[in-house]
């Protein structure tokens, strides 16, 4: 059977490597870097000369990461950041000012959840969550003040999935940015083709694959030339960048508005090994999104409170078959019940990682109540389908059949 992934495996290993010199990338840690006169620094600075500048705002390795993602992702280009919630922080920090409204929608990552409800709002952004499902009541809260729809591909961990096109297209008819995090689902879901403005990812997951390095990115789409919700005066103060840039104004109005002053900077090493992942995702990615589905139904087959929309039961299987036919990324979960009896089926087993990564080569679990959700209050972590004795698992690279014997021998206690 054709690898899932097939059309990406040659595109992209090809181009990590080089032809002549050196094969594997090449990596830069300088710092900073010389302009060798005082007329090509000026052109620097003013953009009209295209070499490094700063470190903080852009390195030569990460900029070859950052190719590799915008095309991977249909992008006109990228930015690399520190950490998953760099990206994150980048791409809506350019964009917002007090006052402005997200609307996020679906499961959410606790320290997603944390940086909207939390830390924007100390400085007078408002952030309204909703459900995936709850399309019109979505709609009706976008008011002027909407900057940005924010979403995650699968819902992590309450494995929610979301309707990315229906909300793309009420995101296009309200003239509202959509942001996607797809850190899940790279190569999966293509969130730009289905109409989002902006895509975010900790690379420091699936992409690198092997816990090496901490990592993020945010791939931007084209502006149109022609009419475009980004020349709306919703979004005035990004007008100067796209009178300048014109295509590629998201990413500088990125790179002027977040990075440069927020320093949530890549670093040369740090894309060098995320790019070392990179050459083999695809042929992992496949790996491991056909063992979730099998330890999934397995595991349910044998008793087990799993949550994956593979399962029939599952309340958005019909939309996993008809949207996700290349899976939706490596994790699912299990629930025990109890804190004490999630804790001992974790401590019994002996395939998984305890951790609070996802998207390793090696199968991880954690339990959610008692580490990343644990300052939450109960009507928060009720919304975000966090209980007691749950469990987020992500499968690796091990057999299905050893992931299962071991889930199952770590039960009986």
């Amino acid at each position: 059977m054709m690898n899932r992934f097939e059309e990406f495996i040659t595109r992209i290993v090809q181009q990590v490597g080089k032809k002549e010199g050196a094969i594997s990338p090449i990596m830069v840690n300088s710092a900073s870097f010389g302009y060798g006169n005082s007329e090509t620094g000026e052109g620097i600075f003013e953009g009209s000369v295209k070499k490094p500048l700063y470190a903080r705002v852009g390195n030569p390795t990460s900029a070859h990461l950052e190719q590799i993602l915008a095309s991977m992702d249909g992008g006109i280009g990228a930015v690399a950041a520190s950490s998953g919630m760099g990206a994150i922080a980048m791409a809506t920090l350019s964009l917002l000012r007090a006052g402005d409204e997200i609307i996020s929608i679906g499961g959410l990552f606790g320290g997603t959840y944390s940086y909207f409800s939390e830390t924007l709002s100390r400085f007078g952004i408002t952030t309204h969550f909703f459900d995936v499902d709850a399309l019109d009541a979505i709609e009706e809260a976008i008011n002027t003040a909407t900057k940005i729809l924010f979403l995650e591909s699968v819902g992590n961990p309450n494995m929610r999935l979301p309707d990315i096109k229906k909300i793309a297209d009420i995101a296009k008819a309200h003239g509202v940015v959509l942001m996607v995090d797809n850190t899940i689902t790279p190569l999966s879901v293509v969130p730009i083709a289905l109409g989002a403005d902006i895509v975010v990812y900790s690379t420091t997951k699936i992409i690198t694959g092997n816990a090496s390095s901490l990592g993020g990115a945010v791939i931007f789409r084209a502006i149109s030339e022609g009419e475009d919700k980004l020349k709306g005066d919703r979004y005035r103060d990004i007008h100067p960048f796209i009178n300048k840039m014109g295509a590629t104004a998201l990413i500088a109005n990125a790179k002027k508005r977040a990075l440069r002053d927020f320093g949530m900077s890549a670093n040369g090493f740090g894309s060098y090994l995320t790019m070392l992942g990179l050459e083999t995702l695809p042929l992992r990615m496949d790996r491991i999104v056909t063992t979730v589905e099998t330890v999934a139904k397995g595991l349910s087959e044998r008793g087990f409170d799993v949550s994956h929309p593979c399962l029939p039961h599952h309340p958005h299987h019909e939309r996993y078959l008809n949207q996700f036919s290349n899976g939706c990324g490596t994790i699912f979960t299990i629930d025990l019940g109890t804190k004490e009896r999630a804790f001992e089926f974790l401590n019994h087993s002996k395939l998984i990682t305890i951790t609070a990564n996802i998207g390793d080569s090696r199968t991880l679990g954690l339990h959610m109540a008692s580490t990343i959700y644990r300052d939450f209050d109960e009507e928060t972590k009720e919304f975000l389908g966090i209980t007691p004795g749950l469990i987020r698992i992500s499968i690796g690279l091990e057999s299905a059949e050893a992931i299962l014997d071991d889930f199952t021998n770590a039960a009986k206690i």
